[in-house]
């Protein structure tokens, strides 16, 4: 079974993202455990966790990834605004070990001094392992737009081993992220060696999520805009190697593309990827 699926909406209740995603035919979903426009949220009812955990058994959704809100900046020096990060990270980690999510992928952060940067965030990560959570945080590779930090797998591995709880760190590929920050995958040659140096910095054991996005904009553009599988500077192929390849077979691939007023581009881009999965 190939575990593919889409990011689901929570409205109503988070078990209804279960209910969604199944009447789109994902095996795997990606969900935010609260409202992304604000800091705080209503906390989950015993009823809601209990309706999750019977979806998660019987309705055929295999992986649940989360992914933390926006607002979230770990490698922040403003009082306020890291407090507020911390904040909502240990509610949304607390989200994920009372929902049974084994993974919560998050952006790494900004900070105008890269070096000083992912020293901060690799320190944030500590002070939230000081409670003892039960979900593996995701870094995500971003496409270096701006002052973000975690466009080069390098950068990545600093933030791992500036931590003292390293292997509790995963790694969230996007697919279109990578992309622009300058990693070329469009063809199987340079598929390949862009793996090679994932392993070889990272190491591909710590992969747990694959974002297939395509890309609105040109290799090494450093612009984070997604577009529609195969609409993009991409193409299929990129999408083709990922989903034909043994060794993501037990890695959850969502889709992030654009959306429209329903779930009908999600079952466009869906479709799209199922069906370049050879037999």
């Amino acid at each position: 079974m190939i575990l593919l699926g889409a990011h689901i909406s929570i409205a109503g209740g988070v078990q209804n993202a279960l209910v969604r995603g199944k009447e789109l035919g994902c095996t795997s979903i990606q969900i935010f455990t609260k409202n992304v426009r604000g800091w705080k949220s209503k906390p989950y009812t015993d009823d809601e966790i209990e309706a999750f955990k019977t979806y998660m058994e019987n309705d055929g959704i295999e992986v649940v990834v989360a992914h933390n809100i926006y607002l979230v900046n770990l490698a922040s020096e403003d009082s306020e605004i890291i407090e507020k990060s911390l904040n909502d990270m240990f509610d949304e980690m607390s989200r994920c070990d009372r929902l049974g999510i084994k993974v919560l992928v998050f952006h790494p952060g900004t900070h105008k001094d890269r070096k000083k940067g992912l020293k901060l965030i690799a320190s944030s990560i500590d002070k939230l392992y000081s409670e003892k959570f039960i979900v593996n945080l995701a870094l995500e590779t971003t496409a270096g737009q701006g002052d973000n930090l975690g466009s080069s797998f390098e950068e990545l591995a600093t933030i791992i081993e500036n931590s003292a709880n390293g292997d509790r760190l995963k790694v969230c590929v996007d697919t279109c992220h990578i992309f622009a920050a300058g990693y070329e995958i469009r063809n199987k040659i340079d598929y390949e060696k862009t793996l090679r140096e994932f392993d070889k910095i990272l190491g591909l054991e710590r992969l747990a999520v694959i974002h297939l996005n395509d890309s609105k904009h040109p290799l090494g553009s450093r612009k984070d805009r997604h577009e529609h599988i195969g609409k993009g500077e991409l193409g299929l192929e990129p999408f083709r190697f990922i989903l034909n390849d043994r060794r993501f077979e037990s890695i959850p691939k969502i889709i992030e593309t654009p959306q429209g007023g329903g779930t009908e581009f999600d079952k466009m881009n869906l479709d799209i990827l199922k069906k370049l999965v050879e037999k």
